[in-house]
């Protein structure tokens, strides 16, 4: 019960909620490194995904990958981009973004492959071609894993983003690392619900797109 008390007497102290290094400029910061990662991983992952999956190309190579790099410590990364290219944010961007693509990666290519070949084939015979057999016939059938690519690699970036603190960035990492120094783990553990509960509103705003975007057919076979 004290550590409850305390994580909530924390929470709701006036002094945690103004100035540079209060609790809404960190969790902008930790919004804008974990957002900023996952574009910049969709970028790359989600056009390769649908490549993959629409041709069969490269699949088990890029698949493999993919798996391979789950295994990367993100840490360990952190600290090679930190000696590649020093302090900042880029080190901190390479370390999330390398492990937001996986999941997104290997979920579009496998929600394109599981595509009924049936769908494509009934495509083409209505006259589309490549690009929009794709992305009106296959897209649509693999919406709900694509999503659930996104939806991982969301929640995997908000948690781990707090490793923007040790190299002396912003972020709601600050809290847990700072408190860890100054043995004030109330506020270690304010900072660990703070993440915790931005983790959880990315996974209600992607059941809410799953809901909005899926059409309830799909939706039913794919649960």
């Amino acid at each position: 019960m004290n550590i409850l008390s305390g994580i909530f007497d924390w929470l709701t102290s006036a002094d945690n909620w103004s100035g540079a290094g209060g609790i809404p400029q960190r969790m902008l910061e930790h919004l804008t490194y974990s957002v900023v990662a996952l574009a910049l991983a969709a970028v790359i992952a989600l056009p390769l995904g649908l490549w993959i999956g629409h041709t069969g190309r490269l699949a088990f190579l890029v698949v493999n990958l993919s798996n391979a790099a789950r295994a990367l410590p993100t840490v360990g990364v952190l600290i090679l981009a930190v000696a590649l290219v020093g302090i900042g944010f880029t080190p901190v961007l390479l370390a999330l973004v390398a492990l937001a693509v996986p999941p997104i990666l290997v979920n579009t290519y496998e929600g394109v492959r599981s595509v009924d070949p049936t769908v494509p084939a009934a495509a083409k015979g209505m006259g589309m071609r490549g690009p929009q057999i794709l992305l009106r016939a296959e897209v649509p059938v693999a919406l709900p894993a694509i999503l659930l690519g996104l939806r991982t690699a969301a929640v995997q970036t908000i948690s781990t983003a707090t490793i923007a603190a040790l190299v002396s960035l912003g972020g709601l990492g600050r809290f847990v690392f700072d408190g860890l120094a100054r043995s004030e783990y109330d506020q270690v553990a304010g900072g660990a619900v703070l993440v915790a509960a931005l983790a959880i509103a990315a996974e209600g705003l992607f059941t809410l797109l799953m809901i909005t975007l899926v059409s309830p057919g799909v939706r039913r076979r794919s649960t």
